[in-house]
């Protein structure tokens, strides 16, 4: 009989008929020994499922014990030359720590991390020495999320490199004058090195289940050859309570994405203190992980360990082991073997006799498993070969590995950013690096000589696995022909007969030419998030399919329809379900794929605007920052276009996000023709130049005729403002009313009652983009601020407005904050008046809201005599004659505070 089957003998205690429980288990173990596990599982599974069937209530439980996944036995031990890699981590582990407290004794508010690569270098060297291959001509590389926090380690393995220079190394978070280093991983601000941004937290785990799933729509649609590549990502334990960390995990599992491999890094401590002081987060992420479908590796205990285990025939050592909380864990790591030897193994006589024999010293040197080179490559070996599943490996490790006292497993390790001499001195001696003690208050970076036996090994591995990582690809090889404009004429034409469509509509047959155009159809990526009917795109479903790596296993409800739901391996559709935040990362992981995978895709993420920038407005961000290219469509966007659904389904504030975003290109065009030439603008910057550049537009589900292309207007549609139409010629009085989206058309209606009832002319303007208009103001305002003895730069706003007279009156679907982006750029001393929807949204009809927001074409009307009035150009009676005219509610509240 085995060791571990003594063990699992002896640890039930109260079992009244061991020979009985010896004979099951004697049992098992020889299936294991001449059938291999697979037969041991599927038996245990059958006993299992007959038990239950007989009544037999068997709670069930994802957690195993709280020891390594892998035996002793069946490690693969590292094949590297861990005396060099040792030396090399310990560099590595030197120059991160004098990179931050460096920078910090220069500026203390610069801040940086120490802690968190401390407790991850042993993972990271392994990874980079033996597994994680860059892109070259043979492989495509594998993707590297990487803890935001460990950066300075990441830079400190490229210095050694020769990738980064000392001069960079001193200016880590200096970056303004162009030579520093960012704080986290930022490719918008290093492009060429890193690949993905991973902060803020939690989005990295949920963007590489995405990125994963994409490698595989590449693959099986035949567009690039991802079958062994994988995607890393690693993240911190306490960044696993994000919703968005574990969002994703049962699609992962469901989609069967084996090429992912997740690491948490367990060191049992976030900012302010533990994670799970009273639990045990190891065993709680695997019950979540297990019970998902993912395969699971523990890597708890060092090589230090498996003796004691291995003398453990009670059990005793793995039961304190288990009812051990993290909370006291921490502390362990953060006294001395002493403290160990008492308040650990002293919990039972046995485990003090176990370690008897052992001095404070030996105690200490009982490692946790993350800081072990061996058991480190046996998981990720694992890990590597794994089929079928993801895979998430919890690794236990301790946070601020190496500080001593200054930081290590203490609750402020993590802000840990400043160092005294002292503590420098203790990091010195523990890792041996060769500085002498005449020098240790310059805390110099440690770089040995090129031909230094480390340095070649350091080089040697990094060329077996085909160059260096991180990097960034910044432009794909291949080129794609955009076709001309003129391939949308079906929407630049006006519509016959007086027919009435929506943008959205037009929109769709804009993606329907595309997706037939001989060179970009097949990269087109239709992604969509259970609102394909909502946007007219279910025609979509039988042409180009819905990918699923199953392909359809039943036959849709609908078959007999025209539009039937229809699932297929190599669709092109991604359909995300109700998940806007899947929906974003999947877009991401495509808007980013000329650089992950040269291979240049082009993205509509099409949903309801209320839920796009409000709730995914941190994947924005992150989209823009990994210089994302493709577009976001925002449907049924606008406070009132969307009739009948209530208070957070109506969006009056989208553009105002999305304006925050510099490389955001946002417009709000009212016509399809103008949806035509933005989408075809943005297919120009995005494929052919190759400019990282993402487009938000929004579109309506609002239907009225369309006036078709004016030959001549495309400039002012792209720069964000043109002119519609001309008010009569004749009239002594005049206005400019400028609008976007379905509200152009109340200004439209207004410029109607303006000359018809009171004689006032009014020119109207179409806004595809104000806050196009709003930025090119702002360019020329910064030019002319540092440019005061030039001839100054005349905003385009201000070019298109001041040949025309009269006041102006801007009205959008949107708060009005948005329409007064522009009042700065208007010609000095016009009357301004901005309109918008402030408040909360509401169900009603169009017209109702409208009326409600004070938007539709009476409130323009009266907006736009109001300012004649205010400019003495009329009577105020004028004004409130018209208020009585149209029935305007002089009692209504503002509904700015409904």
């Amino acid at each position: 009989m085995s060791a571990q089957l003594d063990q699992l003998t002896a640890q039930a205690a109260n079992d009244p008929d061991t020979l009985e429980t010896t004979e099951w288990l004697q049992a098992l173990e020889a299936v294991i020994e001449n059938e291999g596990p697979e037969r041991a599982h599927y038996l245990m599974e059958r006993l299992v499922d007959l038990a239950r069937r007989r009544g037999a209530h068997i709670p069930f439980s994802s957690n195993t014990a709280y020891v390594n996944t892998i035996p002793v036995h069946l490690e693969q031990h590292c094949p590297g030359n861990l005396e060099f890699e040792e030396r090399l981590r310990s560099w590595m582990r030197w120059n991160a720590m004098a990179m931050v407290v460096k920078a910090n004794r220069v500026d203390g508010d610069l801040g940086g991390h120490i802690s968190s690569f401390a407790s991850l270098a042993n993972m990271l060297g392994i990874g980079f020495n033996h597994f994680w291959r860059a892109p070259n001509e043979e492989h495509g590389g594998d993707l590297l999320y990487i803890q935001g926090h460990s950066s300075p380690g990441i830079y400190a393995r490229a210095f050694l490199e020769g990738r980064l220079s000392e001069d960079q190394l001193l200016n880590f978070r200096r970056e303004v004058d162009g030579k520093g280093l960012s704080s986290y991983p930022h490719p918008k601000l290093m492009p060429k090195f890193w690949q993905f941004p991973t902060v803020s937290m939690g989005l990295g785990p949920l963007m590489a289940i995405y990125q994963a799933r994409f490698l595989k729509y590449l693959h099986a649609r035949s567009i690039a050859d991802t079958e062994n590549r994988k995607v890393w990502v690693f993240c911190g334990d306490g960044e696993m309570d994000e919703p968005e960390s574990m969002g994703a995990i049962g699609m992962a599992a469901r989609e069967r994405l084996d090429n992912l491999v997740m690491v948490v890094n367990c060191n049992l401590q976030r900012l302010d203190g533990p994670v799970r002081g009273n639990g045990k987060i190891i065993q709680e992420l695997e019950a979540d992980f297990r019970g998902a479908g993912w395969n699971v590796i523990k890597v708890v205990w060092g090589p230090g360990w498996d003796a004691l285990l291995a003398k453990d025939k009670d059990g005793i050592l793995q039961r304190v082991m288990m009812e051990t909380v993290d909370g006291e864990y921490q502390n362990y790591k953060a006294k001395d073997g002493a403290y160990v030897r008492k308040h650990f193994f002293g919990k039972h006589p046995e485990l003090l006799k176990m370690v008897a024999n052992l001095t404070d010293d030996d105690i200490w040197r009982l490692t946790r498993g993350g800081h072990d080179p061996h058991k480190i490559y046996a998981a990720f070996k694992l890990a590597q070969e794994n089929k079928g599943t993801p895979t998430v490996l919890l690794v236990k490790t301790v946070k601020g590995f190496g500080m001593g006292k200054s930081g290590e497993a203490r609750n402020t390790a993590h802000q840990t950013k400043k160092l005294d001499d002292d503590a420098i001195r203790e990091m010195r001696d523990r890792f041996a690096i060769p500085i002498p003690d005449d020098q240790l208050a310059d805390i110099p970076f440690y770089k040995p000589a090129d031909d230094a036996p480390e340095m070649i090994y350091l080089h040697e591995r990094r060329k077996a696995l085909g160059g260096f990582l991180p990097q960034r690809r910044m432009q794909a090889d291949e080129t794609l022909v955009v076709p001309p404009l003129s391939a949308f004429q079906n929407v630049l034409d006006a519509t016959a007969d007086g027919r009435e469509i929506s943008t959205t509509q037009s929109f769709v047959r804009i993606i329907s030419t595309l997706l037939r155009d001989p060179s970009l159809g097949q990269r087109i990526v239709p992604i969509l998030v259970d609102e394909s009917r909502t946007f007219g795109m279910e025609g979509l479903f039988r042409q180009i399919g819905i990918f699923n790596q199953q392909g359809q296993l039943y036959e849709p409800v609908d078959k007999d329809q025209v539009m039937y739901y229809r699932e297929d391996k190599a669709g092109q559709i991604l359909q995300e379900g109700i998940n806007e935040a899947g929906g974003m990362s999947s877009w991401i992981a495509a808007a980013t794929s000329y650089s992950s995978n040269n291979r240049v895709m082009i993205p509509f993420y099409t949903f309801y605007s209320m839920f796009g920038m409000q709730r995914i407005g941190d994947l924005v961000w992150a989209a823009g920052d990994m210089r994302a290219r493709g577009f976001l469509m925002g449907g049924t966007a606008g406070r009132t276009t969307l009739n009948g659904e209530g208070l957070q389904h109506e969006d009056g504030h989208s553009h105002i996000f999305a304006a925050t975003i510099p490389n955001c290109m946002p417009y709000d065009p009212s016509f399809g023709h103008e949806v035509a030439v933005i989408v075809h603008d943005g297919l120009r910057r995005m494929v052919t130049n190759q400019e990282d550049v993402f487009y938000y537009i929004t579109l309506m589900n609002e239907n009225y005729p369309m006036p078709g292309l004016r030959p001549g207007s495309e400039e002012g549609i792209l720069k964000g403002m043109y002119l519609l139409q001309e008010g009569p010629a004749e009239a002594t009085l005049r206005v400019q009313l400028i609008g976007s989206g379905t509200i152009l058309r109340e200004s439209m209606f207004a410029a109607e009652l303006l000359h018809n009832d009171w004689g006032v002319a009014a020119d109207v303007w179409s806004a595809p983009s104000l806050t196009m208009v709003a930025r090119d103001g702002a360019d020329c305002e910064r030019w002319n601020l540092v440019n005061p003895t030039s001839e100054p730069r005349v905003p385009y706003a201000t070019q298109l407005l001041q040949a025309s007279s009269g006041p102006i009156v801007s009205t959008t679907d949107y708060v009005r904050a948005f329409s007064e982006q522009i009042r700065a750029y208007v010609p000095k001393g016009r009357n301004f008046t901005a309109l918008g929807t402030d408040g909360f949204g509401r169900s009603d009809t169009r017209v109702k809201l409208r009326e409600f927001f004070e938007v539709n074409r009476y409130y323009v009307t009266v907006a736009a005599l109001k300012a004649l009035a205010d400019d003495g150009v009329i009577e105020q009676s004028v004004v409130a004659e018209a208020v009585a005219k149209y029935g305007l509610d002089q009692a209504k509240p503002n509904p700015v505070t409904q």
